[in-house]
């Protein structure tokens, strides 16, 4: 089957209502997951997470949006990738840090409840932009942004190193974060209607251009940058 290179049809309001409560239940699980003590906090997350995605899945089928299942199954996939650009800024760039609440980690580096937190934050961005690259990227500069704000506060994970850092953010996630909007609202309106294998290498191919934007971010805003100023 040929891919769709045209922008999805993710503009209909119809069926809204069910998947707008599967993500106000992700805020009131959340509330009461962070709420709990090590380790319980992080099983609970994971847990949380995980009934997420297999809810936005299923109300997604069950209101016959097959456009927005197509887009949670797509981000699911990126989301369980971006364990690795994660992985290499907390083990090898040294500008993450992710606490230990409890729960399974992965390399006892990155919550294993990472793999499926990306999705939330992705799925509105693409669909809220109706799978406009450009709108999508904004989107996600924006959401993104809240959650690099509340993240730290809230425990989940907060930057380190020597990086360039705005209200606790460090900067040059930002720009990363997106280009990763952009990359999956792209790279979803063209393989949405190809095989599996062929989303899963796309998805790969997103989280693989997030890493490769956070370096390059990284190493602008903060790298050459210090030497330009010194």
């Amino acid at each position: 089957m040929t891919a769709t290179l045209s922008p999805p049809d993710l503009t209909s309001r119809e069926g809204l209502g069910p998947i707008i409560g599967v993500h106000a239940g992700l805020l009131v699980g959340g509330a009461v997951a962070l709420s709990l003590g090590a380790p319980a906090q992080g099983w609970g997350v994971l847990l949380l997470v995980v009934a997420y995605v297999v809810a936005l899945l299923a109300v997604c089928r069950a209101t016959g949006r097959a456009d927005l299942l197509a887009l949670a199954g797509f981000v699911a996939l990126v989301s369980v990738f971006q364990v690795l650009p994660d992985w290499v800024l907390a083990d090898l760039v040294g500008t993450l840090r992710f606490p230990d609440h409890g729960g399974p980690r992965v390399d006892d580096v990155i919550p294993l409840a990472m793999a499926a937190m990306w999705v939330a934050p992705l799925f509105a961005a693409v669909a809220l932009s109706g799978g406009r690259p450009g709108h999508a990227a904004v989107l996600a500069g924006v959401i993104f942004l809240g959650a690099e704000l509340l993240a730290p506060t809230l425990g989940l994970w907060e930057p380190t190193g020597d990086t360039h850092r705005l209200l606790g953010v460090a900067v040059y996630v930002v720009p990363a974060e997106a280009a990763l909007g952009w990359a999956a609202a792209t790279a979803f309106a063209h393989v949405r209607h190809r095989s599996l294998p062929a989303r899963t290498g796309a998805a790969l191919a997103v989280s693989t251009f997030y890493l490769g934007a956070l370096v390059l971010s990284h190493f602008l805003l903060d790298v050459a940058g210090w030497r330009l100023t010194a």
